[in-house]
């Protein structure tokens, strides 16, 4: 039986930015990866029409996700910097325990819970509302945290960690990345802690580059 990884996240480049390159290390190793995008991101580009947007947003996940190797990309639609309202509004806990139980992941990605995309908040108000449908399932799986927005998060620092050599793949994530033109200029100063913390953690972890993770579960 196939072993599949379950992402959940914010944004629509936030999978790639976080775990992309493990999750394409994961994609080699013949893992099933599945991703579940929160919003379509439609703030992003305010003076463009919110459904030619969500439209480019979603073909640049999906062929990003092509790039590292993922099976399916699922968006939920919610509005951004709204996240809790419109998850109580939608029923969104039983639409993701659903979503869960049928995927039957090993390991789930998140981003951690002050990972702060300010003003938003997007960001961990998606771990709030992941980890509470985990702890109510009594979710058995590995459960790992990603920043985006907050890349050397003093403040988790003694939380325990995994570390991912991702030398052989790390290129995939930078070629996944390069798929988000409508974020580029959003993008371009987050390229540079993507680079600095792959060899910083490559260095912590005896390889090129690596990708690190907090442990919640």
């Amino acid at each position: 039986m196939t072993e599949t990884v379950m992402v959940f996240c914010a944004h629509s480049d936030d999978h790639i930015l976080g775990p992309g390159a493990t999750l394409a290390k994961f994609s080699e190793e013949g893992k099933k990866i599945v991703t579940v995008i929160f919003s379509f991101g439609e703030k992003s580009h305010s003076h463009l029409k919110p459904k030619v947007i969500r439209k480019k947003r979603v073909q640049e996940a999906k062929n990003a996700d092509k790039i590292i190797g993922g099976s399916e990309v699922l968006f939920l639609g919610l509005r951004e910097t709204k996240f809790l309202q419109d998850a109580e509004k939608l029923n969104l806990n039983s639409k993701l325990k659903q979503l869960i139980e049928k995927h039957s992941p090993s390991i789930i990605f998140t981003h951690t819970n002050d990972d702060k995309d300010i003003p938003s908040l997007d960001h961990p108000n998606v771990n709030k509302i992941v980890m509470s449908i985990l702890d109510s399932i009594n979710y058995k799986g590995r459960v790992y945290a990603f920043d985006v927005w907050n890349p050397f998060n003093f403040k988790n620092r003694f939380e325990p960690r995994q570390y991912f050599d991702v030398s052989k793949v790390f290129n995939k994530k930078l070629q996944a990345l390069d798929c988000f033109e409508s974020q580029q200029i959003a993008l371009s100063h987050l390229l540079i802690s993507v680079y600095v913390k792959a060899v910083m953690y490559g260095f912590y972890n005896g390889c090129r580059y690596a990708e690190r993770f907090y442990i919640l579960k």
